[in-house]
Order: structure tokens, then C-alpha cells, then sequence
């Protein structure tokens, strides 16, 4: 993923981040920090292409965003694109197979493939043997490696994750972590956290700071 020049107001005019320029290779993990309110979520959405941006674009393996109309967006999200959330989405009513299945279902994929893949990420995340249980029977952390199952489960180029272990504690948050990083980089996927948490960030191959001039690099002690 690319990304060259984004800018970005809220209404009113005032500036959340301008100039700003990241490149996520293949097998690496960005993690994106900063303040409530500085514009983080909305980064995430652009990157997805959820919202536009004032200027600049985002390209994802060559494509460019801007180049694309909303029906053409919403397949490469279908396809191209894996989304962890804090509040991990998944549904009640549908087994955790069906919940992990969900992004091959939206691209057609057969039936055999589905099952095979939903099994297979499902046992990629210690959860092998619950695939026609329900999302109810689960804890905090059961669901959330659901949701990283999910993401992954179509091989995405980019996967995009917004504060993933915000509900959980910190012995549960840091073994999703764990299981995220190695998923992205085993999966040979780009991926993008954006948290405030220093824990999360520490997972992560880079750690960018966004601020109103775009994307500062971060170097702890």
C-alpha cells in the first residue's frame, strides 16, 4: 500500500493531517499513534476507502483509489482488504465457520473452499474444534481471534485494524496481539494498527505518529 500526499479537514475547516505519505510493504506492520481526536479513525477509513480524502490518494497493490467508482471500491474492499475492529462484529445468529466464512461468501467463492478455508484460519487461531459453535459461548478474546480469523481468511493484500484489543484485558490483549502480528506477516500482508496503546504499538515493525503535518516516526528507549 501507498499512500502520497493525503490531507484531510473536518467540517468546520479545521485540519487533521495534511501532506501525509506512508508506504506498508508486504509482511510488515505499521502501527499509527496519537491523541484522541487526531484523526486516526478517519485515516483508517480513508485507507479503506470509506471516506475521501481533500487531496492526495491511497493505492493498493498499484490501483488507486480515486481512479475507482464506489462499486469498484466496495469489490476491492470485498477482496483486497481484511478489517479488525475493537467491537470484533461478529454475528450472533451464525456459527463461528459462518462468521470467519463471511468475506469468501461476499466473493463467491464455492462451498468447498469456503468450508475448507474457514476451518483452516479457524485452527490458525486455537479455535480448530469450535467451528459450529456460537459467538455466545465465547469470551472477549475467543471473539476477537474470530475477527482476526475473518480478516484473513480471503488473503487480503492490506488489513486494517482499529484499536483491536481495546475491550480486552492485558494478559487476553497481548496474545491477540501476538496472534495478529504473526497472522500479517505470516499471511505476507500489509498491515496498518491504529491504537493509543503503547502495549499494542510495541507489536508492530514501525510506530508512526500522526499529527496535523501527516505521519512522524516514533523511536522509543
Amino acid at each position: 500500500m501507498t499512500v502520497r500526499g493525503l490531507a484531510k479537514s473536518v467540517p468546520g475547516g479545521r485540519r487533521l493531517f495534511a501532506g501525509l505519505d506512508l508506504a506498508v510493504t508486504a509482511g510488515e506492520l505499521v502501527a499509527i499513534v496519537g491523541e484522541s481526536g487526531v484523526g486516526k479513525s478517519t485515516l483508517l477509513n480513508i485507507l479503506a476507502g470509506l471516506d475521501g480524502s481533500d487531496a492526495g490518494d491511497v493505492s493498493i497493490e498499484g490501483v488507486a483509489l480515486c481512479a475507482l467508482d464506489d462499486t469498484q471500491r466496495t469489490r476491492l474492499r470485498r477482496e483486497r482488504i481484511g478489517f479488525v475492529f475493537q467491537a470484533f462484529h461478529i454475528l450472533p445468529y451464525l456459527t463461528l465457520r459462518q462468521n470467519v466464512a463471511l468475506p469468501l461468501a461476499l466473493v463467491s467463492a464455492d462451498a468447498a473452499t469456503i468450508d475448507a478455508r474457514a476451518d483452516a484460519m479457524l485452527g490458525a487461531v486455537g479455535l480448530g474444534s469450535r467451528g459450529d459453535g456460537y459467538a455466545r459461548d465465547l469470551s472477549g478474546g475467543e471473539m476477537q481471534r474470530v475477527a482476526i480469523a475473518r480478516a484473513l481468511v480471503h488473503r487480503p493484500a492490506l488489513i486494517l485494524a482499529d484499536e483491536p484489543t481495546g475491550n480486552l484485558d492485558p494478559d487476553t490483549a497481548g496474545k491477540v496481539l501476538a496472534l495478529f502480528a504473526d497472522a500479517v506477516r505470516q499471511g505476507g500482508a500489509a498491515g496498518v494498527v491504529v491504537t493509543h496503546s503503547r502495549t499494542t504499538a510495541r507489536i508492530a515493525d514501525r510506530v508512526l505518529t500522526l499529527t496535523a503535518e501527516g505521519l512522524v516516526e516514533r523511536h522509543d528507549d
